[in-house]
C-alpha cells in the first residue's frame, strides 16, 4: 500500500506544477485526491501499444569539437555539462541557449526534486508557476522519436502539451525498468522500440514520458552530480527541498574533445544517506493535540444520520487566517448543508464545496486566500486542512480532515528515502496517531478533531464512486461556533470502543 501511494505522489506533485501528465505511472489532483491510479484502474479495457518504429537512439551520440553545448554549475554540487540536439529539437535548443546566453538561469534553483525520477528548475518564480521562453510566452518544441527519457536526459516541463515549453526544464534520473515494466507499458498503450527499451535496460530513465515532453540534450559529464542532487531531503507535498538547491551559473560553451562520461558507474560512489540526512531541519514541538481550554473557540460539525459530533479544536496562533476563514463561513451557516464529495479511506474525507463536485468554493476574502504552513501542525489523523490547487494560496472555503495510517519504523523509513525528512517528533506523532506525512508544508492544517474522530473514520468507509464521491450523500448537518467549557477529549481513533 504503502509503495502504491508513493508512486502515485509523484505525479500529483508535478500537476501541481508544469511537469502536468505521469501516463501509467501517473495519479491526477483535484484539491487534495492522492491515490496512485495506473491506467488500468481508468479504462475500460486496456489495449496493447501499436508497434513504434524502431529508430536509432541519439541521446548517447558524442557531439563533434566545435559544437555547442551547455556548463551549469550547481552550488555546492559541482558541474553539469549537456550535449545538446539542434537536429531534432531545433526551437528546443535555440530557446535554452539564448536563455543561458541571457543569464535567465543564473542564481534560479531546482524548486521540485523527486528521487528516483527527475529534478526540475529553470523558473523564476521558483513554485513552478513561472516562466518563459525567449520569445515570451510558451512555445511548441514538439517530440522527436530519436531522443528518449534515459537517464541524464534533458527535456522542457510542460502543463499538458509541448506547446507550453517555456524556460522550465528538467533532467532525468529515473529507474532501470524490468521486462515486467515493458510489459507493463505496452498493455497500457505505451509503444517502445526495441532501441528504446536496449537504452532503458542500461542506464534507466523514465519510460512513460516519452512522447509527451520535448528533449533536447542530454547529460556528458557531472551525471554524478544530479543523481547527488536528487537524494536532497524535500517538503513532504511539493517536492521542494528544505535547502536551496542554485542555479550558480548556466553557459553556453563549445565542446572541445574532452572526455565524456554518460553513465553513473563512471563516476565515484557516493553516499546518498549523507545528502539526504543534511536537512538542518528543527525537531519542533508538535502542536495537533494541545487539550482546547476553558472559554477557546471550538466548532462542532453535525452530521447527517451519524450520532454525535465531530469537534475541532483551532490554532489561531498558527493559522491565523485560515481560522478566520473558517469561523466566519461556519457562522454564516456557509456548510450546513453541504456534502463530503470526496472520501477517500486511509487518506482523508473532503467537504465544504457548493457544488459538490471539487470545483467550487471560496473564502470570506476577496478570493483565495493564503493560509501558509506552520511545522507545529502536521497531518496527522484528525487534522483539519485547506485544501487547494497548487498552493496555499488558493485556499477557500474546501476543507478535509485526515484520517491516513499508522506507520511502522520500517515504513517511516521508506519514506525518508524518497526524500522526505521528518523530525524525531513528527515520526513519533505518525507512529502514535497516524496520518499522511507527504501532504506537510504544502497544505495549510489549521484544526484537530478532538472529539467525535470515530464519526469521522465511519465517514471514511462509505461505498464510494467516480471521483471518489460518495454513492449516498454524505450531508453536514450543521456547524457550529461556541466556546469550550469541558468534556472528554479523544485524540487517537483508540480512544473510541
Amino acid at each position: 500500500m504503502l509503495k502504491k501511494v508513493l508512486a502515485g505522489i509523484i505525479c500529483m506533485l508535478m500537476a501541481a506544477g508544469t511537469l502536468a501528465s505521469c501516463g501509467d505511472k501517473g495519479t491526477t489532483t483535484s484539491g487534495t485526491k492522492t491515490e496512485a491510479t495506473s491506467q488500468s484502474d481508468t479504462t475500460a479495457a486496456a489495449t496493447e501499444a501499436a508497434e513504434v518504429e524502431n529508430v536509432d537512439i541519439a541521446n548517447f551520440t558524442p557531439p563533434e569539437k566545435g559544437d555547442t553545448i551547455i556548463t551549469m554549475k550547481i552550488k555546492d554540487y559541482g558541474t553539469v555539462k549537456f550535449r545538446l540536439f539542434p537536429e531534432y529539437a531545433d526551437k528546443g535548443v535555440e530557446n535554452f541557449v539564448e536563455l543561458a546566453k541571457k543569464g535567465y538561469y543564473d542564481g534560479l534553483k531546482f524548486h521540485r526534486v523527486i528521487k528516483d525520477f527527475m529534478i526540475q528548475g529553470g523558473d523564476p518564480l521558483g513554485t513552478g508557476t513561472g516562466g518563459e521562453s525567449v520569445w515570451g510566452g510558451k512555445f511548441d518544441g514538439g517530440t522527436d522519436p530519436h531522443l528518449i527519457h534515459v537517464a541524464g536526459a534533458l527535456a522542457y516541463a510542460n502543463s499538458g502539451g509541448t506547446d507550453t515549453d517555456g524556460s522550465q526544464f528538467y533532467v532525468v534520473t529515473g529507474t532501470v525498468p524490468t521486462d515486467d515494466d515493458f510489459e507493463y507499458y505496452s498493455q497500457n498503450g505505451l509503444a517502445l522500440s526495441d532501441n528504446a527499451k536496449e537504452q532503458y535496460k542500461k542506464v534507466g530513465g523514465a519510460p512513460w514520458l516519452d512522447g509527451s515532453y520535448t528533449v533536447f540534450g542530454q547529460v556528458i559529464d557531472g551525471l554524478d552530480v544530479i543523481f547527488k542532487v536528487q537524494n536532497v531531503a524535500v517538503e513532504q507535498s511539493a517536492s521542494r527541498p528544505y535547502q536551496d538547491v542554485i542555479m550558480e551559473s548556466v553557459t553556453v560553451d563549445t565542446y572541445n574533445g574532452e572526455d565524456i562520461h554518460w553513465y553513473l558507474d563512471e563516476y565515484e560512489k557516493f553516499d546518498a544517506d549523507e545528502i539526504t540526512n543534511s536537512t538542518g531541519k528543527e525537531n519542533l514541538s508538535i502542536s495537533n493535540f494541545t487539550a482546547p481550554k476553558e472559554g477557546e473557540t471550538i466548532v462542532s460539525m453535525k452530521l447527517k444520520g451519524y450520532d454525535g459530533e465531530v469537534k475541532i479544536k483551532l490554532f489561531p496562533e498558527y493559522a491565523d487566517k485560515g481560522v478566520e476563514n473558517f469561523i466566519t463561513l461556519a457562522k454564516q451557516g456557509y456548510y450546513d448543508g453541504l456534502t463530503f464529495h470526496r472520501v477517500i479511506k486511509d487518506f482523508m474525507i473532503q467537504g465544504g464545496d457548493p457544488k459538490g463536485d471539487g470545483t467550487g468554493g471560496e473564502s470570506i476574502y476577496d478570493k483565495g486566500f493564503d493560509g501558509g504552513t506552520d511545522p507545529h501542525l502536521i497531518h496527522a489523523a484528525g487534522a483539519v486542512a485547506y485544501a487547494n490547487s497548487g498552493s496555499t494560496a488558493s485556499n477557500g472555503s474546501q476543507f478535509y480532515i485526515v484520517t491516513g495510517e499508522v506507520y511502522s519504523d520500517s515504513e517511516i523509513e521508506e519514506i525518508e528515502s524518497y526524500g522526505y525528512s521528518l523530525t524525531e517528533n513528527e515520526e513519533e506523532v505518525y507512529k502514535t496517531y497516524g496520518g499522511v506525512p507527504w501532504l506537510d508544508g504544502g497544505y495549510t492544517v489549521f484544526g484537530q478533531v478532538f472529539d467525535g474522530l470515530d464519526i469521522v473514520f465511519d465517514v471514511q468507509k462509505v461505498e464510494t464512486g467516480e471521483n471518489d464521491k460518495p454513492k449516498e450523500d454524505v450531508v453536514i448537518e450543521s456547524m457550529t461556533v461556541s466556546e469550550y467549557k469541558d468534556g472528554e477529549v479523544r485524540w487517537n481513533i483508540s480512544d473510541y470502543k
